[in-house]
Order: C-alpha cells, then sequence, then structure tokens
C-alpha cells in the first residue's frame, strides 16, 4: 500500500468487511462466511487502490468490472456495495438470504446493482470474466480514435478452488490465454479448502503451471490474509501486462480469525454460530459489540474510494462529451449499441425468399445473419469451429483478434461449456448483440448458461442447427431428440424452429427485437420447402408462436408441426383433402410463445371446440398433450435415431405424409 503508516486504517476497513459479513451469515442462520474471511484483505485492495467504479452510478459504462465467480461467498460482495456507498442499505444487508431482499443467497445482477454477473454455478464467472474482458476490446476497437479514448478498463474476477475445477473454467482460462486479453485479472482465493474437506482429496495438480500453459501471467503472493503491500503490488503488475491475462495466486485460509473453524471446512458454507462470531471478532481485535458496527474512521476510509471513482467518471464524461462532438456518427453508433437500437429500415432490407428456392434453414439464417451484420455493426458472434456447417461466419467481417479487438467472428474453437457462458459476460458488459453456434445435440454442453441467460434476461440468441434425426449419418449420438423440449421447459428462453426459409428470416428478426431475454434458434440441415405463402398463411405470424398456415372448409382436425415437419403436415393435408377429410394446418415454430399469448390469439389458431388435434414433431412427444389435449394424437421419435441416410431414417421412424396420413385416418375413425 502506499504507505505503512495508513496501514491501521487499513485494517480497520478489512476487519468491517470481514465482521460485516459474517453479521449478514449470522444473522440469516445461513450463508458461506469462511471466503469474506479470508478474502477481505486483497478484496479491499483492490476496491480501495485499483477499481475503477462509481457507486452513484454503478452503469458507469467505462468502469471495471469485478465479478464475484465463487458466487456463495455473497456476504462478501454485499458488504463492500454496501460500505461502498452503492444503493445498499444496512437494512438490505440485514435481510441477507431473505424473500424479496436486495441481498439472496447467491449474487443476482438484476436484482442488486453493482452485482456485474449472476454468480453461484462455480466456474461460469470466471467464463463470464472472459467474455467481458473480450466486449471491452471489440468496444475499444469500435469507438476509440487516435486522440481519444473512451474505452479502456478492466475484467476482475475472484474465483476459488471450485471454480478452478470446473471444466468451463478450463475452456475459458485455455481460450483467454490465447486471445492474450491483457485487461483480464482473475484473483484466486486459494485456500485449499472446499466444502466436503481439504482440496487434497480431490485437487493437486499445479494451478500456476496450468495457467502458465495457457499463456497466463501467473503471480503468487503467499500471505494474501496479511500482506497488503505484495497484494497491492501483484494487482500492479498485472495492469501493467498487456500480453497475457493474469492469474493472481493469493494463498489465504478460509474463515481467517475464527478460533475453531479456520482452516476447516466447517467454516465453508455454515454460519460460525453466535459464540464463534464473537470469538472470532476477539480473535481480529474488533473492540465493537454491536452487529454491523462500522466505526466513522472506516466509513471515511470507504468514501475515498467513492469519491475517487466519481471524480473519474466525471473525467470521462469530459471525454465522451467532446469525443461525441468530434465523432457524431460514432456516438450515433454508441447510442444505438447500448441500446440495441436497430435501423428504420431493418425490416424492409432483409432477404424474402421465392418459392422454388430452398434452403436448408442454417442456409437461409446465414443469409439473413450476413443481412443483419451488414446493417448492425454491433453484432458480435462466433462458434464452436462449426461455422462452415452452422453458416454463422459474418463475410468479411473477420476473426477476432483479443488484443486489438478488431474481428466480428470469434472462434471459440470446441468448447462449448465456455461459448455459452462467454456469450453472457458480452450481453452483461453491454453496446454489442452477440450470439454463438453449434449442432443442438450440443445444447446439452451449454445448458447452465442457456438457463442463466433466461434468468437474467439476457439478450443473448443460441443459433443451433442439425436440429433432428434429419442429420442423417452421424447417427443417434448427434441426433438430438428431447433437446426441443429441454430448451422449450427453461422459463424465459424463447425457442424458435422454422419451417422455412421466410420464417427463419422472421426468427433472426424476433431474435434482435427481443431484448429481454435469450433466444434460442433451431435449425435443419436438409432443404426445407419455400412455402408458397400466396397459398397460405404469412409468415409474420411467428411473432405469435404458431399461426394458421393452411385451411381447409369444415376442418375435421388440425395438424400442428413445427420446422422440418410442417411441410410434411401440408403434404398429410393435402392426402387427407383428397380422401374427403378436411383439415387445418397450423405452424407452430414456437410452443411457449404460443401458450403466453391471450386465450383469444390461442382461440383463433386451435379453437377449443376442435377436440382432434395432433402434433406432428421430429423429436419427443412428451409435453405435446398441452398443445392437443386429451383426445390429440402425438407424432414424434420417441427414442434415439439410427445412423443412415435422413430418408432412411424419417421412414423409418414414420415420418413420412404415407404414413402420418395413415396415422390420421385410424385416430379420426
Amino acid at each position: 500500500m502506499e504507505n505503512p503508516s495508513n496501514q491501521k486504517i487499513d485494517w480497520l476497513s478489512i476487519n468491517a468487511i470481514r465482521t460485516f459479513s459474517i453479521d449478514a451469515v449470522q444473522k440469516a442462520n445461513s450463508g458461506h462466511p469462511g471466503l469474506p474471511l479470508g478474502a477481505a484483505p486483497f478484496a479491499y485492495v483492490l476496491f480501495q487502490k485499483h477499481l475503477k467504479f462509481n457507486p452513484k452510478n454503478p452503469d458507469f459504462p467505462d468502469r471495471d468490472r469485478f465479478v464475484l465467480s465463487a458466487g456463495h461467498g455473497s456476504a462478501l460482495i454485499y458488504s463492500l456495495l454496501h460500505l461502498y456507498g452503492y444503493p445498499l442499505t444496512l437494512d438490505d444487508v440485514k435481510n441477507f438470504r431473505q424473500y424479496g431482499s436486495k441481498t439472496p443467497g447467491h449474487p443476482e445482477s438484476f436484482i442488486t446493482k453493482g452485482v456485474e454477473a449472476t454468480t453461484g454455478p462455480l466456474g461460469q464467472g470466471s467464463a463470464n470474466a472472459v467474455g467481458m474482458a473480450m466486449a471491452e476490446r471489440k468496444l475499444a476497437n469500435m469507438f476509440n480514435t487516435p486522440d481519444q479514448t473512451v474505452i479502456d478498463h478492466h475484467t476482475y474476477c475472484l474465483v476459488g478452488d471450485g471454480d478452478l475445477m470446473e471444466g468451463v473454467s478450463a475452456e475459458a482460462a485455455s481460450l483467454a490465454g490465447h486471445l492474450k486479453l491483457g485487461k483480464l485479472i482473475y484473483l484466486y482465493d486459494a485456500n485449499d479448502v472446499s466444502l466436503d474437506g481439504p482440496t487434497s482429496l480431490t485437487f493437486t495438480e499445479d494451478v500456476g503451471k496450468r495457467y502458465e500453459s495457457y499463456g497466463w501471467q501467473v503471480i503468487t503472493v503467499k500471505e494474501g490474509n496479511t500482506d497488503l503491500n505484495a497484494i497491492d503490488e501483484a494487482l500492479t503488475l498485472a495492469k501493467k501486462e498487456t500480453q497475457k491475462p493474469t492469474l493472481i495466486i493469493l494463498k489465504t485460509t478460509i474463515g481467517f480469525g475464527s478460533p475453531n473453524k479456520s482452516g476447516k471446512s466447517a467454516a465453508h458454507g455454515s454460519p460460525l454460530g453466535t459464540d464463534e462470531v464473537a470469538l472470532t471478532k476477539k480473535a481480529l481485535g474488533w473492540e465493537y459489540a454491536d452487529a454491523f458496527h462500522i466505526p466513522a474512521e472506516a466509513r471515511s476510509n470507504f468514501e475515498l474510494a467513492g469519491k475517487r471513482g466519481a471524480a473519474s467518471e466525471s473525467a470521462w464524461n469530459a471525454t465522451f462529451e467532446s469525443w461525441c462532438a468530434k465523432n457524431p456518427e460514432k456516438a450515433k453508433l454508441w447510442e444505438q449499441a447500448f441500446t440495441l437500437g436497430l435501423p428504420v429500415d431493418f425490416d424492409s432490407k432483409l432477404p424474402t425468399f421465392k418459392v422454388g428456392d430452398d434452403f436448408a434453414s442454417r442456409e437461409a439464417a446465414g443469409k439473413v445473419l450476413n443481412t443483419i451484420a451488414s446493417m448492425v455493426p454491433y453484432l458480435f458472434g462466433g462458434d464452436a469451429d462449426l461455422s462452415c456447417s452452422t453458416n454463422t461466419f459474418i463475410k468479411d467481417g473477420g476473426s477476432y483478434e483479443g488484443q486489438k479487438g478488431s474481428g466480428r467472428n470469434i472462434h471459440y474453437g470446441v468448447r462449448e461449456h465456455a461459448m455459452g457462458a462467454i456469450a453472457n459476460g458480452i450481453a452483461y458488459h453491454g453496446g454489442l448483440k452477440t450470439f454463438t453456434a453449434t449442432f443442438f445435440c450440443f445444447a446439452d454442453y451449454m445448458k447452465p448458461a442457456i438457463r442463466l441467460a433466461a434468468m437474467n434476461h439476457l439478450p443473448v440468441v443460441f443459433v443451433f442447427t442439425h436440429d433432428s434425426i434429419g442429420l442423417g449419418e452421424d447417427g443417434p449420438t448427434h441426433q438430438p431428440v428431447e433437446h426441443l423440449m429441454s430448451m422449450r421447459g427453461i422459463p424465459g428462453l424463447t425457442t424458435l424452429r422454422p419451417a422455412d426459409s421466410n420464417e427463419t428470416r422472421e426468427a433472426w428478426k424476433f431474435a434482435m427485437t427481443h431484448r429481454k431475454g435469450p433466444v434460442c434458434l433451431v435449425l435443419s440441415r436438409q432443404k426445407l420447402k419455400t412455402i408458397d405463402r400466396g397459398l397460405c398463411g404469412s409468415e409474420r405470424g411467428l411473432i405469435y408462436g404458431a399461426y394458421v398456415l393452411s385451411d381447409k372448409s369444415g376442418y375435421k382436425a388440425i395438424l400442428v408441426a413445427t420446422g422440418s415437419e410442417v411441410a410434411l403436415a401440408l403434404d398429410v393435408q393435402a392426402k387427407l383433402d383428397a380422401a374427403g377429410t378436411p383439415v387445418r394446418v397450423v405452424s407452430m415454430p414456437s410452443l411457449e410463445l404460443f401458450l403466453k399469448q391471450p386465450s383469444n390469439v390461442r382461440e383463433n389458431v386451435i379453437p377449443a371446440s376442435c377436440r382432434k388435434v395432433a402434433s406432428i414433431e421430429a423429436g419427443i412427444t412428451l409435453g405435446w398433450a398441452q398443445i392437443t389435449g386429451r383426445d390429440g394424437l402425438q407424432i414424434g421419435v420417441d427414442d434415439f435415431g439410427t445412423s443412415a441416410p435422413a430418408g432412411k431414417i424419417f421412414e423409418k421412424f414414420g415420418l413420412t405424409s404415407d404414413a402420418i396420413t395413415a396415422k390420421v385416418q385410424g385416430w379420426l375413425k
């Protein structure tokens, strides 16, 4: 730190953070006191001396980002936010882990100002931080000019042993090292204890050497609980390194100061207990009996960092105002990017597909994506080493380069776990619209990140191709059958499986205009016929989740289909009509979006008076009864696929127009 003589107030402040945290845990009689006790010194040095933030404006665009990936230690971040002047009151902290509070058990960014990412599932936050660092570089490339800098900040992430055990963190760290993200800094709380006991039970690798092999700078602070100067120097060195991300290994003691639980797993996930809290405060030299007491000297000290941050933002505001005046076009793009706004002629410029121009929906989506990219410079995304197959490469966009931030195509490599979490980090950061792409079967690798995107209303577009048994020869390992219903079951996620190229255009349009949550685009490998919209309903009905595609007077039944099976439903309709049985065909690109519509909208598409409703989808039939009703028919694939040409597989599973026609006729008798 600046002066050893100042360390008295430093330690008073650090112990204020510690005692404030354990008081919150004790009052709730629930939580994790061990991490705040051990990590408070380096969290304090970071906030007090290095972190660029303004507690009066937590959304200051050029602030440094701090992610608590070890989210179980949430009492620490709430103590920091309150003590440093963020809009988190003492009552908020006293309501730790209680219903409706701003201090939930794990940090939630949509609830608490100053929390940059929702964490708790270990490893996710570390990958989010990689995404934030990537976003910073990309935005710097877009907006900084030779004479003025408006984007220039660091991303810090507190990680624990559990974070670094998770595979998602390894994938993310590998990519960060490859990209040379010099403004990314991990603070590793290496306390050698996990919930079940010492990490020697499971985790004995040399973490530093592993990260060095990823291309990271590694700095070790041997006394992370006591050596404030070493912590300060480590952070200073980390910021000076511009060619590599940095891992600062801080050797700490979990539950530091607790006479009976220090260094033990007992300090990890349970309150210390009233007696142990008192003993811990005594051991720390804390002279104040009242819970949540903060001495005036400590309050004043914390305020210094807030004032420094306010001054930093004030200087930035002056630069930004001057930059706007000199760069009106960039300023206009800034406003658009940070609000995810679209050009006024956005809709009219999207491609329209003619009958006979038959494409796989992945191909059509690629054409739409590139049209969008030409109009929306802040669109920025990538794939898991599959762009040649997913058709998600932005032409002439270049490959993303982590040092300068140039390029619009992120090469994630075969790292789906990290890809989803990194995309969430880009969205958390703001200023960019991002997407990912891989085969639908590998959505399983991304499920935790997709779930968190939905929970946090992040406008990420998850593109999945090769959506069914239509994948063909690669066989059941690559043929998703349960995945559609799995995605539909995530609250807040909108899943779209378009029936043809024009529905695909509408799906991408929805994804770009939907700003309150993620969208999952599910696309085919095989070609789909472009539906004649002169004879059928408009694809713009996609916005309602389902619409009447083709009607027959006096219809006896309704066939509801999605994706590639919509064309099958139309063929079945024609055959049934020829046999004297008229039916209605409904295209349902989004089951969950349809179920959210008002009852009158749903009634117009699937009237309650029609008791004969059949679903047709090349996936599991579980869940379709909510559409078809008790008397309905569900046609699908309730088994894993097989290896063969796609046409043969559809035949094998009874998904041909002849087979479905016969099944429907038998059902209607």
